[in-house]
């Protein structure tokens, strides 16, 4: 009998992509600016393109990793209590994915650390190897601290990945919400901080192409050999599947 393996296209190199057998958690940024616009009058808001994104992904994804799903924000407006577990990882994710983030509500504050603290928990971190993928639009305002999060979490963990993307991610440049934002380079999210101690990815993007991408890169996993490059369609795209023969 032949078996079809799947293997994301992906422009990361094969060695770097995590093993298939390693469960993920993505940490949504639910909180109230996800519901901005930006500069851009014509554009939709964040929520909506993040939404659109892993609605793109996740069908892919879920052919060949397990995933699970933790939000942060909404809630009382200025609260930090809106830290959800959604769902722990699964099988064939995709439908709860789309069904969670569509009722999704932006509101509340940013405590980022919290929840990817939470998730990395979800996963039993210390005892087997484990993925985060945090997807947040700014920094912590809950008073959470990255950086000793990052090292601790580093430190205690069997085998964790944090890997940060930023959609339209904005240095905050008030000191008092960000303890730690001298730590990280001038422009960049102190989320940052988790990817460089984790050994993940921090991956900075503006459009919801660049934000597919970097979701491939991040949940996807080569099954065999390395990744070839995918072939483009007639409309310039890259598909995100590639079948490889056994």
């Amino acid at each position: 009998m032949r078996a079809a393996f799947l293997s994301l296209a992906l422009t990361m190199p094969a060695a770097a992509q995590a093993p298939c057998a390693t469960d993920a958690m993505v940490v949504f940024d639910g909180s109230a600016s996800m519901a901005e616009i930006g500069f851009d009058t014509g554009a939709t808001n964040r929520i909506t393109d993040a939404r659109a994104a892993m609605a793109r992904v996740m069908p892919d994804v879920e052919k060949v990793r397990r995933i699970g799903l933790v939000t942060y924000g909404p809630g009382p407006e200025g609260s930090c209590d809106g830290i959800r577990l959604r769902f722990p990882p699964i099988d064939a994710a995709a439908a709860q994915m789309k069904a969670e983030l569509d009722a999704l509500e932006p509101n509340g504050l940013t405590p980022l650390a919290a929840a990817v603290q939470h998730a990395a928990e979800v996963l039993s971190y210390r005892l087997q190897p484990a993925i985060v993928v945090l997807v947040t639009d700014g920094n912590e305002t809950c008073g959470g601290r990255p950086c000793a999060l990052g090292r601790t979490l580093a430190a205690t963990a069997a085998d964790l990945t944090i890997h940060v993307i930023g959609y339209k991610a904005e240095s905050d440049f008030f000191s008092w919400n960000n303890p730690e934002a001298s730590q990280i380079p001038k422009g960049d999210t102190v989320a940052k901080c988790l990817s460089d101690a984790t050994g993940g990815r921090f991956v900075s993007t503006q459009t919801v192409e660049e934000l597919v991408e970097a979701l491939q890169e991040t949940l996807g996993c080569a099954l065999i050999g390395q990744i070839q490059p995918a072939p483009r369609t007639k409309s310039g795209s890259t598909p995100a599947v590639m079948l490889a023969p056994s």
